[in-house]
């Protein structure tokens, strides 16, 4: 099916600052990118818009990273949706898109009636991010609540970084005329940059999962309401954007705040899966191990959750003995 022409904003990710308020952000527009990821399975509605959430609030987070490798977020729950995980790889030269990736593991017999986050129960909300060789992996996590995955995101700036951070996002299927219905997603990140908030240094909050009003006070408090105030005034339509540009989106929301834009960073839906990964990966196994894993037919096989790709190995030549075969 067309998708017809690719508008000019879409897969990018804009990043533009507040001067008057002190605040940064990003504008997010995707469209082939959640093609990429959701063509590759039939996840029901309900998945589809959970996947579509995650990858655009990696989109949004993973831009605002200096990245030399990966950042992921992920999803664990008891729910009928088990795990959804996301992939950002930051470019390797400049003027290169970003990738990004996304999967979801769920049981299809447990899904209830109710909304997308619904489908998610106890568990977690986590961000890794991994730097590369050499380096040591960070991980943060915050429990799933607030009746959203971006509300599980903001929480964790808010606990893990003291960063006031807000996410407004909208997505859904596209039913332009003369384009085949289709995935769209576009959504607005702001952060406000604080010095060390007194309630967060002082270690108190009893406890409390820190919200972004916690972290801010006096004239930031007025700048961070003022902000939030505008952006709770933005539509759907606008956010998703197929005639509304990022620059034009934030003239229209932010104008008295003197926005200012900068470089935008192209995305594409990308998976870095390859037959030398899938040896690496079958390395911890032993010779039995392996044996147990072959086909009838003698072979060895691997299947990419991501972006569906099929391996075919020979069982003498994978497992921690394969050097030895």
């Amino acid at each position: 099916m067309s998708l017809g022409t690719k508008i000019a904003w879409d897969d990018t990710v804009l990043p533009f600052q507040l001067d008057v308020s002190d605040m940064r952000g990003r504008v997010a527009r995707l469209d082939g990118v959640l093609d990429g990821i959701l063509k590759q399975h039939d996840y029901p509605e309900k998945v589809e818009a959970l996947v579509a959430e995650m990858a655009l609030l990696t989109a949004l987070i993973g831009q605002t990273v200096s990245l030399r490798w990966k950042l992921s977020l992920q999803v664990q729950s008891k729910g009928p949706v088990r795990m959804i995980a996301t992939d950002y790889f930051a470019p390797k030269v400049e003027g290169e898109p970003a990738r990004i990736r996304a999967y979801a593991s769920y049981d299809r017999d447990r899904l209830t009636d109710g909304g997308p986050f619904d489908q998610v129960g106890e568990g977690y909300f986590a961000i890794m991010i991994d730097q590369g060789e050499g380096t040591q992996p960070y991980q943060g996590i915050t429990p799933l609540a607030g009746g959203s995955i971006s509300a599980c995101a903001e929480a964790y700036f808010a606990q893990s970084e003291q960063l006031p951070t807000r996410f407004s996002l909208s997505f859904g299927k596209s039913t332009e005329p003369g384009v085949g219905e289709h995935w769209r997603a576009g959504g607005v990140m702001l952060q406000h940059m604080p010095k060390a908030s007194p309630f967060v240094a002082d270690g108190q909050g009893g406890g409390q999962i820190l919200t972004a009003e916690d972290l801010v006070d006096g004239e930031e408090s007025e700048n961070w309401g003022r902000v939030n105030i505008l952006l709770d005034t933005v539509e759907d339509l606008e956010l998703i954007g197929p005639s509304v540009a990022p620059t034009d989106l934030l003239i229209r929301l932010f104008h008295e705040e003197q926005p200012r834009v900068y470089d935008a960073q192209s995305v594409q839906f990308g998976c870095t899966c390859s037959e030398d990964r899938v040896r690496q990966s079958l390395s911890i196994y032993s010779a039995k191990d392996i044996e147990k894993m072959t086909t009838p037919e003698g072979k060895v096989t691997a299947d990419c959750q991501f972006c569906g790709a099929h391996y075919i190995l020979e069982p003498g030549s994978v497992g921690f003995d394969a050097d030895d075969a």
